[in-house]
């Protein structure tokens, strides 16, 4: 189960876990520092958020429990799991395209829009861990 219980967490590797949609009430951890980085996460059952530096960063509904987030400058890429489907937003660069493969299927190229949110639906009610990966 990938409900993080801290609510967010570095990895031996440097990526990041976070998130806990196992929660009925809200949680949420601030300036929690990363490579530099500050991040702000909110989570419960509903809704998980991840911000970055003060920016969106990852919005799911409802909650996720998110292990292996890792970002640069080509996309980002994470695993997913959570009991329920799931709505997830992550934040990219403006006005781009980007490829998008979900449990290592590709989903096809969507654009980013005005703000740089891309906007996936993931199959997660009895998937386990589901891998995301989005990039240029």
């Amino acid at each position: 189960m990938a409900a993080i219980k801290e609510l967010i967490k570095e990895e031996a590797d440097g990526t990041l876990s976070f998130g806990d949609y196992t929660r009925a009430e809200k949680a949420k951890v601030e300036d929690f520092k990363h490579a530099g980085d500050l991040y702000k996460v909110k989570t419960f059952a509903t809704m998980t958020k991840l911000e970055k530096n003060g920016q969106f960063l990852y919005e799911s509904v409802p909650g996720t429990g998110v292990t292996e987030f890792a970002e640069d400058e080509k996309g980002v890429s994470f695993k997913v799991e959570s009991n329920q489907d799931a709505q997830i937003t992550v934040g990219m660069e403006e006005d781009t395209e980007y490829s998008v493969f979900v449990g290592g299927k590709s989903i096809g190229v969507l654009k980013s829009n005005p703000s740089g949110k891309i906007n996936i639906s993931v199959e997660l009610a009895d998937a386990g861990e589901v891998e995301v990966k989005i990039s240029k």
